[in-house]
């Protein structure tokens, strides 16, 4: 099998992995589509400030192999497969508190060798946790890809209270910052604001009924304020910019809440005025990544049709421009999401 493989010096290359025989709760996935994550750029060109440096974990393909215990899925199934399961032990303190995500155990759960790859195995744990999704025959493979980002979102929203007619201000209107707008429309919000740098991104947001708003706009919190009188219910951070958390902070409205969502730079640092939070009692809540549970409920949302993520895909490439792929995402040229199809 061949798979994306980060190399020095910015680089990708295709390399030849053996598979050996599957274990007896194991499958081998043809990888359909893979959505390229925020992440995964950062692997290749910057500092990521996460461990893991495997490519692709937004994979959607076709069961073509099972092992020999394996009763419930057969070649053929279409499914969406999770990278990560927790263990969900009534022992484990993370996964007993709601922090799954933080699990020991979900960090040790990957695909193999990763699922920016022609064909790749989800390991024994995953399939038996709940890691491995049937998909609906109406959801294609396109949205299937877009399960874990959205899910992430998903995620976050569960951290904070909100209402309908509720305002957000979404600062970086990327994929997953659109996504955010997505939930925020299907939850009822009365008033969206979005900031970017991306001209590209800022008109394109335009066709979801929302405000679009330069980052670097001087009056950007005057107008958010004329607007909402207040500011907004919550902001979410869905860039590794740490100027625009500190925008954030000040966009919120008194008793609001800031979400980091977006993945800071290793060793990133920002100085908070404190009195201003605690005079103004934000809320500062973070969010990483997403659980099984998480996958679930988004795919829900998807297959209900609630939210059309497939409307956010703007390119696709083939696993062997996978270079080609990962410098358009790093520019963001003319671009929302980009997948890679095998």
């Amino acid at each position: 099998m061949k798979a994306a493989v980060v190399k020095g010096n910015s680089k990708i290359e295709i390399e030849d992995f053996d598979i050996s025989d599957l274990k007896p709760n194991e499958l081998l996935i043809k990888m359909q589509s893979c959505g390229i994550c925020g992440s995964d750029v950062e692997k290749v060109f910057g500092k990521y400030g996460q461990p893991s440096m495997r490519l692709g974990h937004e994979p959607a393909g076709e069961v073509i192999k099972i092992g020999s215990n394996i009763s419930d899925f057969k070649i053929g199934d279409r499914v969406f497969t999770h990278h990560h399961v927790a263990c969900y032990s009534k022992d484990c303190h993370e996964c007993s508190h709601g922090n799954e995500t933080m699990c020991k155990k979900y960090y040790e759960s990957n695909l193999n060798p990763c699922g920016l790859a022609d064909n790749y195995v989800v390991p024994e744990w995953n399939v038996i946790h709940g890691g491995v999704l049937k998909l609906p025959e109406h959801v294609s493979y396109e949205e299937a890809a877009l399960i874990e980002p959205f899910a992430c979102c998903v995620r976050a929203w569960s951290k904070f209270k909100y209402q309908k007619n509720d305002t957000a201000a979404i600062l970086g209107v990327g994929p997953t910052g659109m996504m955010h707008v997505l939930l925020a429309k299907s939850f009822g919000f009365s008033k969206i604001f979005c900031m970017d740098l991306n001209d590209f991104r800022l008109d394109f947001v335009k066709k979801f009924n929302v405000t679009s708003i330069r980052s670097d706009d001087p009056k950007l919190a005057e107008k958010i304020h004329d607007e909402t009188s207040i500011g907004v219910d919550v902001a979410i951070v869905a860039t590794s910019s740490l100027h625009a958390f500190q925008d954030a902070l000040k966009l919120v409205r008194k008793g609001g809440t800031v979400v980091m969502f977006g993945v800071p730079n290793k060793g990133a640092t920002t100085e908070i005025d404190m009195s201003l939070v605690y005079s103004k009692e934000i809320s500062i809540v973070t969010t990483y990544a997403a659980s099984d549970h998480d996958t679930k409920e988004a795919l829900e949302l998807i297959s209900s049709g609630n939210v059309d993520v497939k409307s956010l895909i703007t390119h696709k490439y083939s696993l062997e421009e996978s270079q080609k792929a990962f410098e358009h995402a790093k520019t963001g040229d003319n671009a929302m999401k980009i997948i890679i199809e095998n």
